[in-house]
């Protein structure tokens, strides 16, 4: 029942691929309530697998990088729902559907999804961990896709050749505003997720990934700063979110619980 809640999840965001890769070749967006009711519908479909896993588990549903991916999935949409209307971003949703599209497709046909359920009893401070990372990194991902609707708009204007979607698109101020508080409200909470790693002692300060997600949560914390004392220019923050989340990718394979052996 979860693996088709998924399929029928992920047939929602190809809904929204398919509509965005058609108004890109057309050069013309036209606002669809069937876009946004897709998404509303994959987003529900992604949180009813995810609690039927958790409650098939016992515990948060991070067990695998096939869960990662989803939960991954499930934080950015749930990021764009929270503030795309806040900030006129409804043209977020669009762009935001195909990479929620790529992430539970590749997820589905390339990774595998080991289903036993652990052993070991449920740490606290490990769950803390793992699921307010991937939150952060949904965060991230949103703010990667503002960047990327940044650089497209900041393109056409600089070009002067103007399509027709580009008077659909929020206004340039909207998408830097967006961007950076993006960065800061996944920075927050990586901060929180990196703290509640550190609770667990040698299983985690011992793992090699560790080093390389202090190392994601200095760029962010540098790039939050500059960004927000307006340090650098909201076109440099908006290739850095993206370069950065192309960084963050990197350490998918690593967020997962501890396994039966004691180990990251």
């Amino acid at each position: 029942m979860d693996r088709l809640l998924l399929v029928i999840s992920t047939f929602c965001f190809l809904f929204g691929f398919a509509y965005t890769v058609h108004a890109l070749r057309a050069r013309v967006y036209r606002a669809s309530r069937l876009n946004l009711i897709a998404i509303l519908t994959g987003f529900l479909a992604q949180t009813a697998f995810l609690y039927l896993r958790g409650e098939t588990l016992g515990r948060c549903p991070l067990t695998n990088r096939f869960e990662v991916l989803i939960f991954l999935s499930w934080s950015l949409v749930l990021f764009y729902l929270l503030i795309g209307p806040a900030y006129r971003l409804s043209l977020l949703g669009a762009f935001t559907s195909p990479l929620v599209f790529l992430f539970q497709s590749g997820a589905l046909l390339l990774v595998a999804d080991t289903t036993s359920k652990p052993r070991l009893a449920p740490n606290a401070w490990l769950e803390l961990h793992a699921a307010i990372s991937v939150v952060a990194y949904g965060a991230f991902a949103l703010a990667c896709v503002a960047g990327v609707m940044y650089l497209a708009q900041e393109r056409q204007l600089k070009t002067h050749h103007i399509h027709s979607i580009f008077y659909h698109l929020p206004p340039i101020r909207d998408l830097a505003v967006a961007n950076a508080r993006l960065i800061i409200v996944g920075f927050a909470l990586l901060t929180v997720g990196l703290g509640a790693g550190f609770k667990l002692g040698s299983v985690f300060t011992h793992s090699p990934l560790t080093a390389w997600s202090v190392v994601v949560w200095l760029l962010y914390g540098v790039l939050a700063t500059l960004g927000g004392l307006r340090r650098i220019s909201p076109r440099r923050v908006a290739w850095l979110s993206v370069a950065a989340f192309g960084a963050v990718l990197l350490t998918l394979g690593g967020l997962r619980f501890v396994t039966e052996t004691g180990a990251l």
